[in-house]
């Protein structure tokens, strides 16, 4: 077994020996590249993540990983951030990923620490976020038997990842890096799993790079039919009533640029998921805000009235359509998307377009400047009058709490005013969510980080610290529940000793609000378990829990502190900062189309209903 990689070391193996010129002989040449070197299995794991141009790995050491931590030590390539628990690992790897588009990397050791790892990659792989996770498991003959801290990792990932290894030889090892790597970064993004036993890693074997990729039947369309483009451009140059319906998708294929030469060309108004804010800026007139449970009512009422919907890189979620059968009852789909599975999966496509959204918008841009050359476009001044009557009937908005308490959305709102929008914001899951997608002004791609489809509670904090790491010169402010604070704030620990300086804005109103509220309105105001004491005992006090942690900890209770405490923590940037905002119980998030209801039972506010009429809109 040969030694531990030097910090001298290259990818391609050792230089020359420093004594070597003493000696009077003369130095031998480093191998060339892709020349076999002998190192052990942990050593070629290091070497291809170097290789691969990871810079920073979030993780926990154990016993079956523990060779690939040895080292790990000597690189001066790769970054170890040691977390407080694994799913923060893979939380700090999405948020990593989100914040930078590159691969997020996690490892961690088998069993617990392996399982632990399942969250995270389930809420990446409904986000299609590229990350590789990287898990030791017992030796090769214990495989099978129950061994300690033994858990049939791939088979449990299987559903929650795009694909996932179980490296049997050490020799495999340079191949499965790089093939894990360009599988969670092309086509539909998503996570890979990487199990390797522990003898795998102990074992001498045989480096070099590059490795030749063996995917057999992996070939992402990236390029889209011309046919089915020109068809799109034809039926977006006749609608009187088109919507772009924008997904995450765009983001992922950095296509924003694109995005926005087409909104612009076409005149069409614009809506953005919850994955995809920040794709179209907010500021733009023709954008409409977020559509779905709780979007914008102009953007709801656009897409049910629309006459067609080009939906960019978008998956037509249920919290998007409400009562599937009601959504959108007139309009023609144009589906455009990367992955062919989700084309007409929930929503038939009257035209279907398989390819990258970068790719496939702009060849758009050029079918639809000459259908418009040969043809003409249709008129969109009535559709855009009536769309911005509901603009102006319903705009965003939210009340005062009665008691006299902090409005959470003020809160928020004056965070991204006073913030700007060159920060990173990253949420929890529930209300505070809801209000951060709404009241704060997302201009720019990878500003927004969130768990959109897995609803994670616990994602704020852990995503905020991988983005930190991604992007060192940005102010990053994790948005967060009382609940979901909980549930994760151990991390804040890591951002204190690693640097992370993350600005975390509790959103403490003293229960589960998101329960609460479904509470309130289906269940007769019978408030189950969802009384935190956050209120009552003030347990736990987050301004002593921030300092514990290595944090600063800032409380404020009164409109007139908002913006004083705000500007405070801004200053502050040799740790982290918790701000303990303690806001009112009882607000709502609005508008809102509950489960189960069509879009067009979308309520502004509580027993307020818009009426859309059928004859609003000239046909």
């Amino acid at each position: 077994m040969t030694s531990a990689t030097s910090r001298s070391e290259t990818n391609a193996g050792p230089t020359a020996p420093a004594s070597s010129s003493q000696s009077g002989a003369r130095p031998k040449p480093a191998p060339p590249a892709g020349t076999p070197v002998r190192v052990t299995g942990a050593q070629s794991l290091v070497r291809s993540l170097e290789a691969v141009g990871v810079e920073v790995v979030f993780g926990i050491p154990g016993g079956t990983i523990l060779p690939a931590y040895d080292p790990l030590l000597d690189s001066t390539k790769v970054r170890h951030v040691l977390v407080r628990h694994e799913q923060g690992a893979g939380h700090a790897a999405t948020g990593y990923a989100q914040a930078t588009g590159k691969v997020g990397v996690c490892m961690a050791t088998s069993g617990p620490g392996a399982t632990n790892l399942v969250t995270p990659l389930a809420d990446a792989n409904m986000d299609s976020v590229p990350v590789v996770a990287i898990t030791g498991q017992q030796t090769r003959a214990l495989i099978g038997t129950d061994a300690f801290q033994e858990a049939d990792i791939c088979g449990i990932t299987m559903p929650i990842t795009k694909h996932n290894f179980l490296v049997t030889d050490p020799v495999d090892i340079p191949r499965v890096i790089a093939e894990a790597f360009h599988l969670a970064s092309t086509g539909r993004p998503g996570p890979v799993l990487v199990d390797i036993p522990k003898d795998v890693l102990q074992e001498a074997t045989s480096f070099s790079w590059p490795p030749e990729l063996h995917l057999p039947g992996y070939r992402p369309t990236l390029r889209p039919h011309g046919k089915q483009v020109r068809e799109a451009a034809r039926l977006i140059t006749q609608a009187r009533r088109p919507v772009l319906y924008v997904g995450g998708g765009v983001l992922k294929a950095q296509a924003s640029e694109q995005l926005r030469e087409l909104a612009e060309l076409t005149g069409i108004p614009v809506v953005t998921t919850l994955m995809a804010r920040g794709a179209f800026p907010d500021s733009h007139r023709q954008h409409l805000g977020m559509p779905g449970m709780h979007g914008s009512v102009a953007a709801v009422a656009a897409m049910q009235r629309a006459d067609l919907l080009v939906a960019l890189g978008a998956r037509f979620d249920d919290r998007v359509t409400g009562q599937l059968s009601s959504f959108a009852p007139d309009a023609a789909v144009v589906h455009a998307d990367i992955d062919p599975a989700e084309i007409s999966k929930n929503r038939k496509a009257d035209v279907p377009i398989v390819g990258d959204c970068a790719e496939i918008i702009g060849e758009l841009i050029a079918a639809v400047k000459a259908e418009t050359e040969r043809d003409g476009k249709a008129d969109l001044t009535p559709w855009w009058t009536q769309v911005d009557s509901w603009r102006e009937t319903f705009p965003a908005g939210y009340e005062w709490p009665a008691d006299g308490t902090l409005s959470p959305q003020y809160v928020i709102e004056r965070i991204g005013e006073i913030v700007g929008p060159d920060a990173i914001y990253a949420a929890g899951v529930g209300q505070h969510q809801m209000w951060a997608a709404q009241f704060i002004k997302y201009e720019n791609p990878r500003t927004w980080i969130n768990s959109g489809g897995l609803g994670t509670m616990g994602f704020a904090v852990p995503a905020a610290m991988g983005a930190q790491f991604g992007a060192p010169g940005k102010q990053v402010w994790a948005i967060d529940g009382d609940g979901c604070f909980q549930m994760t704030n151990q991390e804040l620990a890591t951002c204190a000793i690693e640097g992370a300086p993350i600005k975390v804005a509790v959103i403490n109103n003293g229960n589960l609000g998101m329960v609460r509220q479904w509470q309130n309105l289906f269940y007769a105001e019978r408030y189950s378990n969802t009384d935190l004491g956050t209120h009552k005992h003030r347990i736990p006090d987050f301004t002593l829990l921030a300092e514990a942690l290595g944090c600063a900890g800032l409380r404020c209770e009164t409109k007139e502190e908002v913006d004083d405490v705000i500007r405070r923590a801004m200053e502050i940037n040799d740790r982290p900062v918790v701000i303990d905002f303690v806001v009112g119980k009882d607000a709502q998030v609005w508008p809102m189309v509950a489960a189960g209801t069509g879009n067009d039972e979308i309520m502004a506010a509580r027993g307020i209903r818009p009426l859309f009429d059928d004859d609003e809109v000239s046909q």
